[in-house]
């Protein structure tokens, strides 16, 4: 598996809320840096309100890669269905990432499904992979293994958080 091929990943999880319910915590900012593993802080735009071509503006934090921050475009939104996000400023072919929420009416209930693609644009993982090129693999692999772990961490507080 290799970087430029833009690996993804993802987790699932069905929530006893309904999708409104849900939707509030997804696209709560706030609330993802709560509870994710590596984002530290996280903020809608100056005077950006949530919607298609928002600004996200985000502070992580990983052992092994230190610290960053990234400005990350709304690229899909479709209130109680869709929440998406591109990572990067420029067109897609510059983006360092694409995260995304999806949401589906599950009887009383909520699917929920948080999915990521890496890629293409240049990234600190992109840096890891210049440095031993023969590993790369093993490092892409590894950093998805770390996005799933962190997935499921999200999906379990939203669960948790709407009971």
């Amino acid at each position: 598996m290799r970087y430029a091929d833009g690996p993804t990943t993802e987790a699932t999880a069905r929530v006893a809320a309904p999708p409104q319910a849900v939707w509030e915590l997804v696209t709560d900012p706030e609330f993802l840096a709560r509870v994710s593993t590596e984002m530290q802080r996280a903020s809608w735009g100056e005077g950006d309100e949530p919607g298609l071509g928002a600004r996200l503006h985000g502070h992580h934090r990983h052992d092994a890669i230190g610290e960053w921050s990234t400005v990350s475009t709304v690229t899909g939104w479709e209130p109680e269905r869709l929440f998406e996000w591109t990572v990067g400023l420029g067109d897609e072919s510059g983006a360092t990432a694409v995260w995304r929420f999806e949401l589906t009416p599950d009887g009383e209930g909520t699917a929920l499904r948080q999915w990521a693609r890496m890629g293409p644009g240049p990234s600190g993982l992109t840096q890891a992979i210049e440095r031993w090129p023969d590993k790369e693999e093993r490092i892409v692999e590894g950093r998805l293994r770390e996005w799933r772990t962190g997935m499921e961490r999200n999906l379990d507080a939203v669960r948790e958080r709407l009971g």
